[in-house]
């Protein structure tokens, strides 16, 4: 009778093998940052209070991380126009964000799936919610431009009456 056990060893060392070959794989992979979550550090980096200008004059922005650090807060202050809030976080390959906007709606944005770090994010919109009509006016896109530490812009398109205008806002941190 042929003795089995040589071959049942040789498939048990193999299989062995194989998982301890997949394990190592996954630790050297767990380890490495995606892209979007680097784009998200990168927009936490603007923690702090900001001072700038847009169309309207003087404006300010203060960056808070927020809900144990998933979430970033704006706190936007244009001239003499209400505060507006807008919260930054990270969604698998995307991120994604909601503004509070003075004008009673909450758009809700995202960028395409990040693939390569440039320091500009471009966020359209999704979804608005609070909206009374379709054709209420809102904002329709971000573009978030991080050239270095202590300087960023962020250009908002808003559509008011089915045409779309633009805000430039540059900003300097305060030191």
């Amino acid at each position: 009778m042929p003795s089995y056990r040589p071959m049942i060893r040789i498939f048990a060392a193999a299989m062995l093998l194989f998982a301890l070959t997949a394990a190592c794989g996954e630790r050297s992979y767990a380890g490495e940052k995606t892209k979007s979550a680097a784009a998200f550090e990168k927009m936490i980096s603007l923690v702090g209070e900001w001072e700038g200008t847009n169309s309207s004059g003087q404006a300010k922005v203060t960056y808070t991380l927020v809900s144990g650090g998933t979430a970033l807060m704006e706190r936007l202050q244009s001239g003499s126009e209400p505060e507006m809030i807008t919260l930054y976080s990270l969604d698998g390959s995307h991120l994604t964000m909601t503004h509070y906007c003075s004008a009673g709606n909450q758009p809700q944005m995202r960028t395409a799936a990040i693939t390569e770090l440039n320091g500009t994010l471009v966020f359209k919109v999704f979804q608005v919610m609070g909206m009374k009509s379709p054709h209420e006016d809102h904002m329709t896109a971000l573009t978030v431009t991080m050239p270095d530490r202590d300087h960023f812009t962020e250009e908002w398109t808003f559509l008011e009456k089915g045409k779309a205008q633009t805000n430039l806002f540059k900003f300097t941190r305060k030191s």
